[in-house]
């Protein structure tokens, strides 16, 4: 039987027939790796510090009135958010003019060194100086290396590879749950929660020190994309590269803009300003049980840290399971759809936690509200990215991602106040405050009718009357 050679047009059928997996190429797999890593070990961080922060404000204010122990940390996590949104508007520029693969490194420098001075902390405000600048490098991370990952690999691995990225972030999450667990059980025991003078939450800051390590082994093998290499080279566009003047002069940039930051602030209120304060939430409730039972001191609050990270991992675990069939919606009904559902269901759930959260038998609604709540952020990764072209691809994603930071951090100062000066009188105020609060996912759903459709799209790259 004589065979007929396949033409370049039924070729490249086939090769669309293939799972995404098997476009990739080895430095594909190098480039989408290293920036999982890098925001990998961002959000270990990033759940370090919301394990611990309770446990800091106590030790560091003293025999301040115990109410105000959640004001205080309210007021910390938006001071994080500021220097997050101040990192990510600075970084992105740099990502635009420097390039993707030297900020991104730099950023994860930053962070990583910054986390563990927090472990030195003496006080209330040189503790939240630590989490500014801290915030500065967690800010920075994301939009590069997104950004990097969107540019370098084929488009129609691109949903899934991004996808795949936001998804990793929950193993660093986990990593922090699981670090809380090992050290509560430290302080339970006895077996060393107070080594050398310091307390359980000290030593989780300084263990989130050690992401440094990455930029020395891997900072020389990674290249920048092609695609920001061409633009550089451009006199016409490397001009604009990082221009907030370009982003904003443009309707088409401008539009993107302003709905991409909107999307982000329903997202990252709804998880800094409630979602990660039901680990306080469940903390309050289970000091009750545990002192009922005869517990306290270090065995109270051994076993408080321990549960928080068990309250963790629930969360993310369903935060997993979120972000990756995020992925798979979207790149099936299309964005906006897969954010509709993603915003109509974090209302829900995480409204019954709030409201019916009670013991231990409970737990399994962190699970629902992380995979809904979660299942955002994976959105952002994808679809940030589709929004801009690549002189700007940078700085777009980080003007969206976190200048609703900037209004996010309003988010947990808010829920601070609520809960010790609106609600202070009721029982469990924490719970009335996220109750509250929960509104913010609709913000995200009034937006999207005006989001524009990215499914099958190519990158948006310097069009005529576009770029200018």
């Amino acid at each position: 039987m004589i065979t007929t050679p396949a033409t370049p047009a039924s070729a490249a059928q086939t090769s669309l027939l293939l799972p995404w997996w098997k476009h990739l190429t080895r430095y594909h797999w190098f480039v989408i790796i290293v920036a999982s890593l890098g925001w990998l070990f961002d959000c270990l961080d990033q759940q370090l510090f919301n394990i611990a922060r309770p446990f800091a404000m106590k030790e560091l204010l003293g025999a301040v009135n115990p109410k105000l122990y959640g004001e205080y940390g309210g007021y910390a996590t938006s001071i994080f958010l500021i220097g997050w949104a101040t990192g990510g508007l600075t970084f992105g520029v740099l990502g635009d003019r420097l390039g993707r693969a030297k900020t991104m490194m730099l950023t994860i420098l930053i962070y990583s060194i910054c986390t563990g001075l927090s472990a030195l902390s003496q006080g209330f405000w040189d503790f939240a100086f630590y989490r500014f600048i801290t915030g500065l490098g967690v800010g920075g991370e994301f939009a590069v290396g997104v950004a990097l990952v969107a540019e370098t690999v084929p488009a129609i691995a691109r949903p899934h590879a991004l996808g795949l990225l936001q998804a990793l972030s929950a193993v660093g999450n986990c990593s922090a749950a699981l670090i809380s667990i090992f050290m509560g059980h430290l302080e339970q025991t006895g077996a060393g929660g107070n080594m050398m003078g310091w307390s359980a939450w000290r030593w989780m800051f300084l263990i989130g020190a050690i992401p440094a390590v990455l930029v020395f082994f891997l900072q020389r093998k990674l290249k920048e994309p092609e695609a920001w290499v061409k633009m550089k080279n451009s006199s016409r566009t490397s001009r604009q590269a990082g221009s907030y003047v370009a982003l904003f002069s443009n309707p088409r940039w401008r539009k993107n803009t302003i709905v991409g930051l909107l999307l982000a602030c329903s997202g990252v209120i709804g998880l800094w300003g409630i979602g990660f304060f039901s680990l306080d939430l469940q903390r309050s409730i289970l000091e009750k049980t545990f002192r009922a039972e005869g517990l306290s001191g270090s065995k109270l609050t051994g076993m408080l840290m321990k549960w928080s990270g068990y309250a963790s991992m629930m969360i993310q675990i369903g935060a997993f399971a979120g972000m990756f069939l995020f992925s798979r919606v979207a790149q099936k009904l299309g964005r906006r759809p897969a954010f509709a559902i993603a915003l109509t269901l974090a209302f829900f759930s995480t409204a019954l936690v709030f409201w019916k959260l009670q013991s231990r038998s409970d737990f399994w609604m962190l699970t629902v509200m992380g995979f809904c709540q979660l299942s955002l952020f994976a959105g952002y990764a994808i679809y940030f990215p589709e929004l801009f072209p690549t002189s700007l691809r940078s700085t777009g994603t980080s003007f969206c991602y976190n200048v609703g930071r900037f209004l996010a951090a309003g988010g947990p100062t808010m829920l601070g106040l609520l809960t010790s000066r609106v609600y202070g009188n009721q029982p469990e105020p924490m719970r009335y405050a996220g109750l509250t609060m929960c509104g913010i996912f609709l913000v995200g759903l009034l937006v999207l009718p005006f989001a524009p459709e990215t499914k099958g799209q190519p990158l948006p790259e310097e069009e005529k009357g576009f770029a200018h």
